[in-house]
C-alpha cells in the first residue's frame, strides 16, 4: 500500500503538474480513502468507469478527463452527482491530469502515441518539451493510405482523412497532437508538416487542410487519448508495488 498523499505528490511532480496553466484541476479531484493499494485508471471519469472500480475495489481512480472544468455549472446536481456520490459512498479517490499528461515526454499522450507508432520526435512546434502540446517528427516514408492503415490497426480505429488538394506523395514529417487539437492545423503546416494528426474535426478543418496542402488524420479523440493515463498507472505499479488495471470504455468519438 501506499498513503494517499504520498501517491498524490508523485503524480503531481512525475508530470509537473504545477507547470500547467489548464481548464480544469490536475491532482486529487475526490477524496477517498488514506491508503491505496489498487489504482484503476481510465479516459474518462464517466459512470462505467466508476463503476468498474467499485466492482474491483479500486481505491483509486486516475483519469485523463476528470472533473470541474472551467465553466461548467459548479452544482453537484443531476449526473454529476451521481457520479460524485459513487466516489464518496465508496471512498475512492479520484485524481486527473489533463494537459500534463498530454505534455508528458515519456508518459504522455503524445509521447506514447509516436512510441506505437514508430515515429522519431524531432521537436515540438508550441513550447519547450514537456510543455509543448504540438509536436513534429520524422517517419519512415510512406504513403498516406499505408498511414492510415497502420493508425486504424495501433487504435483499433478507422481514421477519417482529409487529402490535401496538393498531391499524395509518401509522407516523411508529421505533426500530431491527440486529443481535439484541430485547430492546431495551421501550427503544423507552418512547421514543415506533411500531415497531421490529431483526435477530433471540425467543418472548418477539411478546408483549412485541402487550401494549405497539408494531409489531416482525425484518429479519434478517446482512441489516441488511451495511451497516457495507462502509462502513468503503469509507472505507479512499479514505483509503489501496487495493483494497476486500465478499462477502457468504448467511445467512437
Amino acid at each position: 500500500m501506499v498513503e494517499r498523499g504520498l501517491l498524490v505528490a508523485a503524480c503531481e511532480h512525475k508530470l509537473s503538474a504545477s507547470r500547467f496553466k489548464d481548464f480544469t484541476l490536475n491532482g486529487l479531484q475526490v477524496e477517498g480513502r488514506g491508503r491505496i493499494r489498487r489504482v484503476l485508471t481510465g479516459v474518462t471519469a464517466c459512470q462505467a468507469l466508476l463503476d468498474e472500480a467499485v466492482a474491483w475495489e479500486a481505491d483509486a481512480v486516475v483519469v485523463h478527463h476528470g472533473y470541474f472544468w472551467k465553466n461548467e455549472p459548479v452544482a453537484l446536481t443531476g449526473m454529476k452527482q451521481r457520479r460524485v456520490k459513487t466516489l464518496l459512498t465508496h471512498d475512492i479517490n479520484l485524481l486527473a491530469f489533463h494537459l500534463p499528461l498530454d505534455a508528458h515526454p515519456e508518459l504522455g499522450n503524445n509521447a506514447q502515441l509516436a512510441k506505437r507508432m514508430g515515429w522519431q520526435f524531432e521537436r515540438c512546434l508550441d513550447g519547450e518539451l514537456g510543455e509543448g502540446l504540438l509536436w513534429l517528427g520524422n517517419i519512415a516514408p510512406a504513403s498516406l493510405s499505408a498511414l492510415s492503415q497502420r493508425v486504424a490497426s495501433e487504435l483499433k480505429r478507422d481514421p477519417l482523412i482529409i487529402e490535401a488538394a496538393a498531391g499524395t506523395g509518401d509522407i516523411e514529417r508529421v505533426a500530431w497532437c491527440t486529443g481535439g487539437a484541430q485547430d492546431m492545423i495551421t501550427q503544423a503546416y507552418e512547421g514543415g508538416a506533411q500531415l497531421f494528426l490529431s483526435g477530433e474535426i471540425s467543418e472548418r478543418t477539411t478546408h483549412l487542410a485541402r487550401e494549405m496542402g497539408i494531409h489531416y488524420m482525425a484518429a479519434g479523440h478517446h482512441a489516441t487519448e488511451r495511451y497516457g493515463v495507462q502509462a502513468l498507472g503503469e509507472w505507479l505499479a512499479a514505483e509503489f508495488g501496487i495493483e494497476h488495471r486500465f478499462v477502457d470504455i468504448d467511445n467512437p468519438a
